[in-house]
Order: structure tokens, then sequence, then C-alpha cells
């Protein structure tokens, strides 16, 4: 379980293929702090360190699922990826409950400066548009954010200066895919209501 507040922009050091799908190498200054097997939402992906190399570079091995549902197959040497540790019990939640289940990816439609602020929009996947409310909770590239505008096929997200600086929506341009993850009480409710109809 995570939050959506980031902890840091981590250095894509490598993506290797391997059998099974792919090898992650990404540096934070977090990795001595790691145990292997833990959990790191890696742009909004819940993904397991399976090493620790002597650079501070953690390791996590991507299924083609995974690779398939998020946007990390996209992912280069020297890109940056948004890191969250695991929520603790007793840790302040400041944003909303994120599972690192990445839903869809979708296209980023603009990113411009508007005044110290800055106005995200991006592709609203068809299936998905009932689980979306105005002012409500979406979990951007593993970012705990607000829905400010809501269209039929696209939603607007009003960005603060500060979480442009410490995130890697800094890096993004339009056409870039950006993983999805849906309010989980939406998606539960949803199920809820399918299953009895």
């Amino acid at each position: 379980m995570f939050t959506g507040i980031i902890e840091e922009c981590g250095e894509v050091v490598s993506l290797e293929p391997i059998e099974k799908g792919a090898r992650l190498m990404v540096r934070s200054s977090f990795s001595s702090e790691v145990e292997i097997g833990e959990s790191v939402a890696v742009n909004g992906a819940c993904l397991t360190v399976t090493s620790v190399d002597e650079t501070g570079a953690m390791a996590f091995d991507l299924l083609h699922e995974t690779m398939r549902l998020t946007n990390l197959s996209d992912l280069q040497p020297g890109r940056q990826a948004n890191l969250e540790r695991s929520l603790r019990v007793g840790d302040r939640l400041s944003g909303h409950f994120v599972q690192g289940h990445v839903d869809e990816r979708a296209e980023l439609l603009a990113l411009e400066p508007v005044g110290q602020d800055f106005r995200l929009q991006i592709a609203l996947p068809e299936a998905y548009r009932h689980l979306v409310v105005h002012k409500g909770s979406i979990c951007v590239n593993g970012i705990s954010l607000t829905i400010a505008e809501l269209a039929d096929d696209s939603f607007t997200i009003w960005i603060i200066p500060h979480t442009y600086e410490v995130t890697n929506l800094k890096g993004l341009t339009v056409g870039d895919k950006i993983n999805l993850e849906f309010d989980l009480l939406a998606k539960h409710l949803d199920r809820l209501q399918s299953v009895r109809e």
C-alpha cells in the first residue's frame, strides 16, 4: 500500500530483457535502506526489490504483463522514475490509498505552464470513465493528484511548482504514456454493483 506522495526521483540505470520479461535498475538515495523483497512503487507500479548493487541501484524484475500495462517499458537510462516506499503503520497519509496496481496507460495531451503553476491534461480511456469524478483522487505516474476538470475523453490536473519540481513530471513531453491507477473505493463499488445486477 502506498500514498501517492513521491519520496524521490530515482535515476534509471538500465532496462534489460530477461527470459520472463525485463530487469529494471534504478539508483536511489535510499537504496541502502531497503531490504530484498521490499515493495517500492516505481512510476506508480508496485515492484519487488530483488537486489541492490554497490552503486546504489535497486533491481526489479518485470513480468511481460507489467511491461504491457505500464510505462516502465519506455524507461531509458538517465530518465527519472518516481519512487515511493510502501506505507508503514502509523505513517501520515498525505495523499490517498494507492495499491501500486496500474490500471492503464494513457496519453499525455498537454503539459503547459500557466502563471507559476502547470496544467496537465491526460486522455481518459473509455473503459475507466465511470471511475472518475470531478475533485476526485487519481494516481498519475505514482503521484496522488486531484481531478480539477473532467471531460468525456480527458481530465485536467493543476500542478503546483513543488510537485512539478520533485517528480518526473518535469521530464514529460506531449504524447508520453502515463501510468494511471483509479480510485480503489470507486473500483470496489463498481464491482459490487456489477455482480448484483
